[in-house]
């Protein structure tokens, strides 16, 4: 039985011309970092870049590779390719994506349709993975003790009481 290859991916970015995504990835096995290139076919700007990001990643022929790479991060390559072949230059077409994945705090999502509501819940956990402080860190503390002061007045909270204001 041959041994089951791990691929560390490492960085993933979109080559314009030809359109493909290439991948920089170490090779489990060996010490060596690779890239393999896959290129883009049956696409254009009209393409939806969440579907071709979700074929690529599942194609059999690249699914071990991708396994390190988010979904997300692979739509954000397809737009960048889909902004390119409408013309768009690549400032324009990152400043456009950063954009759609900012959370607007205003934004009533109750609002927003399913498919809408679904990538702003992706964006969110994107967010928090990327913020999160995992065991392996270097700045990861395990069990934080904090002192309070226990000899200070402790001073009564306001919103504490009940009220009827309007806040």
């Amino acid at each position: 039985p041959r041994a089951v290859m791990t691929y560390i991916a490492k960085k993933c970015g979109v080559c314009f011309q030809p359109p493909s995504i290439v991948l920089i990835y170490k090779d489990g096995s060996e010490d060596k970092t690779r890239q393999r290139i896959m290129p883009v076919r049956n696409f254009s700007r009209f393409s939806d870049c969440s579907l071709a990001a979700e074929q690529l990643k599942n194609n059999p022929r690249h699914k071990a590779y991708l396994e390190g790479v988010s979904l997300h991060q692979l739509q954000k390559l397809y737009s960048l390719l889909k902004g390119h072949l409408g013309g768009e230059s690549l400032a324009e077409s990152l400043e456009k994506f950063q954009r759609e994945e900012t959370i607007d705090p205003e934004e009533d999502m109750n609002k927003l349709d399913d498919k809408e509501l679904a990538k702003r819940k992706s964006i969110m956990d994107e967010l928090f993975e990327k913020n999160r402080k995992k065991k392996d860190d270097p700045d990861f503390i395990y069990d934080i003790e904090v002192e309070f002061p226990q000899d200070e007045q402790l001073e009564s909270c306001g919103w504490d009481v009940e009220s009827d204001e309007e806040i």
